[in-house]
């Protein structure tokens, strides 16, 4: 099942789940005190009862608020009074990379080391890395940012994972936003490439595992559009990830105690040109099958 935070224009917060085509039903109107994530994986987590089976008993229970998702799609994106807000607060963001052979072939192109990235490609140990804390983690339609000292920025998307008591409880979108120039630099210059204001993004949902068939069988797509034409579109699929989401969450959590609702990106493959770089007032759109889609708009930080 999918879940939804929604915000209204007070900054009440909403939990709903989709239970049909464009069909969402409000958890909250039904529990007052039911508006996160990770409440759900809380009692899941004392219960032994799925998420899903938990909140179709709450459903049950009640007559939920039913809302229209397009039409909070179209609230979000013109700063309606209801939005979709970002599906979780992760309390640390952590990314791996060089999981994908074409994002080595172009971590290579672009750095004056190479060989680093081949090194890690090839190794049984992932690169693995802070990415974004909760202030820094941006949500559905809002702004994501390029650095003002780098020339040569890029989108990265990927799927991530849910971390909770160590194991993975759910799928998210999510965007690591990236200083090519500055990673391409010097290797060592890493986390001022990946870790700066609005560098990530997520969203626009919470999937359960249970409602993935494979984590490692989704298509992924990623559109940028400036002044209303698609300056870039790229294709890929998880399917040619090196590294399960297993295999990354078991090498996060080696001597490294991670908070519960840690979220995971999972690296890339989808990598615009040399030539292209983001500019402020573009819209990053980034689709996951079985998921949904993450729409945000740049702007330089």
């Amino acid at each position: 099942m999918k879940y939804y935070r929604l915000s209204d224009q007070y900054g009440n917060l909403s939990l709903a789940v989709e239970t049909g085509e464009n069909v969402l039903e409000d958890i909250t109107s039904i529990e007052d005190d039911l508006d996160d994530i990770s409440d759900l994986a809380r009692t899941s987590a004392l219960t032994g009862i799925s998420i899903d089976d938990i909140v179709r008993t709450i459903l049950d229970s009640g007559s939920a608020e039913k809302i229209k998702l397009d039409e909070i799609i179209e609230s979000s994106k013109s700063e309606g009074s209801l939005r979709i807000d970002i599906p979780l607060d992760p309390p640390e963001v952590w990314a791996a990379g060089v999981t994908y052979k074409n994002s080595e072939m172009e971590r290579r192109r672009e750095s004056d080391t190479p060989d680093v990235y081949s090194n890690v490609y090839n190794a049984d140990r992932p690169e693995v890395f802070l990415k974004s804390t909760s202030d820094r983690c941006m949500g559905p339609f809002e702004e994501v940012g390029i650095r003002e000292d780098s020339n040569w920025n890029v989108p990265e998307p990927e799927l991530a994972f849910v971390l909770y008591r160590g194991d993975i409880i759910g799928y998210t979108i999510g965007n690591d936003m990236s200083s090519r120039q500055i990673e391409g630099d010097n290797p060592l210059y890493l986390p001022q490439a990946k870790f700066y204001d609005q560098s990530c993004s997520i969203g626009p949902c919470f999937v359960t595992t249970e409602s993935v068939n494979d984590p490692q069988n989704l298509g992924v797509q990623c559109l940028i559009v400036r002044d209303t034409e698609t300056v870039f579109e790229g294709t890929t699929s998880t399917s040619d990830m090196a590294r399960t989401c297993l295999e990354l969450a078991d090498w996060l959590q080696r001597s490294n105690r991670v908070p519960e609702m840690t979220t995971v990106l999972t690296g890339t493959s989808i990598v615009p040109p040399p030539d292209f770089s983001l500019q402020p007032g573009d819209n990053v759109i980034i689709t996951i099958d079985e998921i949904g889609t993450l729409e945000n708009s740049v702007i330089q930080v």
